[in-house]
């Protein structure tokens, strides 16, 4: 009988201290984990990155209390387990590692895209050391193994938010992780490096993915993801105190709830599962015995909406030109420039002279996108916004669903809707203000009450 190969992913609450590790370590042995994927310590790739924007604006008093903060938490942690002198030795090469970086930063005094993501690689790196040697402890019978991510996760050099190179993972992982015996992997989520060893990252959150293309690369059984909550919930329980946890979900309905501001899935997990028809878990692993969610390619109850879902911070681009009208070739300019510039767009309308677009308020930021735009058309930009979506099945054949949307929130204004384009969901743009009571009514309409 052949052995079920398992990748496990813990964030970063699981590794934020020893008793979690520990746990988390626990979990690996009941499940038969044959890949696990951790996070950096809870905190840590956000010290990171303050040391290094401080470091390019030459602030070393900030960049040497930060450092100092990561170096303390990692050494403590290490202590606690027993200070095993070649981890320590490893360790304390990654210190010395920031700390170049840190010092080459000041010198230079610009944050380069490249050292920006090999700052961010050490979180990781640091975490998945420590916590080898807390499963070797509870698994004294595996071959526990320290694997650098970057051999395995090739990616393109679009640093950061680097794009994997799907068969070339697959290859990388072939040679180098032996699933026939009783070895078991311990490697880092979040960072890859390109086809040159430069190290790169898959963007914020971006442990998820990484677990799931491990998953991917090997044809695993089963992807669980790991985390402080207990599975996927119908929305976001901070802003309704009746959501509930889904026991299961279809690759769809969990790939749109991801894409729509799902906080517990990185927006990319779906995709590598889907591809291998992976089952994926999500649970926490602070309460392991809940019974958490499971994603799978079909599902028995398939309800008219299963979550609804909210990514703050949007704005509403508007993009105009008279020369539109009765003509053709303008949408392919206009996202050509989006393409370029690697902004991803929510939700699309059209008129005869006219785009509207949802993007995150942070793509305002970058001028260059912005200054492009214009020689497309007349961009006007509203922001403070919303984007709640209602993620099911079959929407588009729900005869009273309008009307039981527009009547639960008839006093809100609706700025944007979208629906046809996918059988999955509905969206509609709000004022960020307004969001938190349109979540509430909307659950209590068309997830409590039926």
């Amino acid at each position: 009988m052949s052995r079920s190969i398992v990748v496990s992913k813990f964030g970063g609450t699981s590794m934020g201290d020893l008793a979690s590790m520990q746990r988390s370590a626990a979990i690996s042995m009941e499940r038969g984990s044959s890949v696990v994927v951790v996070s950096a310590t809870s905190g840590t790739t956000d010290k990171l990155i303050e040391t290094a924007k401080s470091a390019s604006t030459g602030n070393m008093e900030e960049c040497g209390k930060l450092v100092f903060a990561i170096k303390e938490r990692h050494l403590g942690l290490l202590k606690q387990t027993g200070n095993d002198s070649q981890t320590l030795t490893q360790l304390e090469s990654y210190f010395t590692e920031l700390e170049l970086l840190v010092q080459n930063l000041s010198l230079l005094k610009e944050l380069t895209p490249r050292a920006y993501d090999h700052i961010l690689s050490l979180g990781e790196r640091m975490s998945s050391l420590i916590f080898r040697d807390v499963l070797a402890q509870a698994l004294p019978s595996k071959k526990v193994t320290l694997l650098d991510a970057r051999t395995v996760i090739k990616t393109d050099s679009n640093f950061g938010k680097a794009t994997p190179l799907i068969d070339v993972i697959s290859q990388e992982a072939a040679k180098r992780l032996d699933l026939s015996g009783d070895h078991l992997y311990v490697t880092q989520g979040f960072i890859g490096s390109d086809l040159q060893n430069n190290t790169t990252i898959l963007g914020r959150g971006g442990s998820d993915y990484s677990a799931a293309l491990f998953a991917e690369g090997i044809s695993a059984n089963t992807l669980e993801i790991w985390t402080d909550v207990a599975g996927v919930a119908t929305t976001d329980p901070r802003l309704c105190p009746k959501a509930r946890i889904i026991p299961e979900l279809s690759y769809s309905e969990a790939g749109e709830m991801a894409q729509y501001g799902a906080k517990i899935l990185h927006p990319a997990t779906i995709a590598p599962a889907v591809r291998k028809s992976i089952p994926v878990f999500v649970g926490s692993s602070f309460e392991k015995d809940l019974p958490g969610t499971w994603i799978r390619t079909s599902v028995d109850l398939r309800p008219a909406v299963r979550a609804i879902t909210k990514r703050g911070s949007q704005a509403l681009l508007t993009i105009t030109t008279p020369t539109m009208y009765n003509a053709y070739g303008f949408m392919s300019e206009l996202f050509e420039v989006f393409g370029r510039h690697r902004v991803s767009v929510d939700c699309v309308t059209t008129s005869e002279i006219s785009v509207a677009v949802t993007v995150e308020n942070a793509t305002l930021e970058n001028e260059k996108f912005i200054r492009d735009l214009e020689k497309v058309g007349n961009i006007h930009i509203e922001a403070g916004y919303s984007l709640i979506s209602l993620i099911g099945n079959e929407l588009t054949q729900k005869s009273r669903l309008a009307k039981i949307i527009f009547n639960t929130i008839d006093d809100v204004n609706i700025r944007m809707m979208s629906l046809g384009a996918s059988q999955y969901n509905f969206n509609f743009l709000v004022r960020e203000d307004d969001s938190k009571v349109v979540i509430q009514n909307l659950h209590r309409a068309l997830i409590e009450e039926v």
